[in-house]
């Protein structure tokens, strides 16, 4: 996978200004426009299952999830996941991923969501979501909704608007 020793922890309040950096540097200013952006704001994300990715004391990767509700149903939204350009190819996503899954699962959640690259993400178990099934505030390309059923169950229970 990677010659780099890799740690993986919980993000923690010192980690957010290095998070910050790390979505300037992948996604620019264009992504406060994004419909996920525009539903974590305001929305904390559970800091129990986000986590960071250090090289050293240097932070190259972070992931978040953020407690949202699908219809009447609670469930997480993923987002961003975002590695440093310069470390990027190298896993650090893959395992950022399975921490967050791991521990959502742990603490009894039954659905991630995310808008994303279903080519990347279907590696990690999640499927494009049925298009009509799941709707979000803003413009979004509903071939990008995609989720993950932490319980057994399958994406095609999960159903209605997304909301903070």
């Amino acid at each position: 996978m990677t010659g780099l020793d890799i740690a993986i922890s919980n993000e923690c309040d010192a980690d957010a200004l290095a998070v910050d950096g790390l979505e300037i540097r992948a996604f620019g200013p264009g992504r406060f426009a994004r419909t996920a952006f525009r539903l974590r704001e305001g929305n904390t994300h559970d800091q129990q299952l986000s986590f960071v990715a250090r090289v050293s004391t240097l932070v190259v990767g972070s992931i978040r999830l953020t407690p949202i509700r699908i219809g009447k149903h609670p469930g997480l939204l993923l987002g961003p996941l975002t590695v440093d350009p310069v470390f990027r190819a190298k896993g650090i996503g893959r395992m950022l991923i399975e921490a967050s899954v791991k521990a959502a699962t742990a603490k009894g959640h039954r659905h991630i969501i995310l808008v994303g690259d279903e080519a990347y993400y279907s590696r990690m178990g999640f499927k494009r979501v049925p298009q009509g099934k799941i709707t979000m505030p803003g413009p979004v390309d509903p071939a990008r909704i995609l989720a993950l059923a932490l319980d057994g169950g399958t994406i095609e229970n999960i159903a209605g608007g997304v909301s903070p």
